[in-house]
């Protein structure tokens, strides 16, 4: 049983920068699909980036070039690096792991087992 621990959330002003982090407990990161998913108030659920067991990244439309996850196996973590910050970014940040996903598939359609517990982030308009 995989347990995640999702941190780093906060308000920034917008144009800023903020760094998330997902630690894991009883599973090893690197043997999973990882995900960071965001939930805005009124909206669904919306996958932001993979990074699969293969070290292969999907980044969402709307985040690329400005968010970029990354693994640390030295701290079982995954993190998400967010930069040039908008208020259309305000979400729960929510941290996921999949043990059944393709080594090498990063993209949309992958069922992940477990979850954090979210971390909010806040951009001001």
């Amino acid at each position: 049983q995989v347990q995640l621990v999702e941190s780093g959330g906060g308000l920034v002003q917008a144009g800023g920068s903020l760094r998330l982090s997902c630690a894991a407990s009883g599973g090893t990161v690197s043997s999973y699909g990882m995900a960071w998913f965001r939930q805005a108030p009124g909206k669904e659920r919306e996958l932001v980036a993979v990074i699969t067991s293969g070290g292969r990244t999907y980044h969402a439309d709307s985040v690329k070039g400005r968010f970029t996850i990354s693994r640390d196996n030295g701290k079982n973590a995954v993190d998400l690096q967010m930069n040039s910050l908008k208020p259309e970014d305000t979400a729960i940040y929510y941290c996921a792991a999949s043990d059944s996903a393709s080594r090498w598939y990063a993209g949309p359609g992958i069922s992940y087992k477990y979850w954090g517990q979210g971390t909010q982030v806040t951009v001001p308009s």
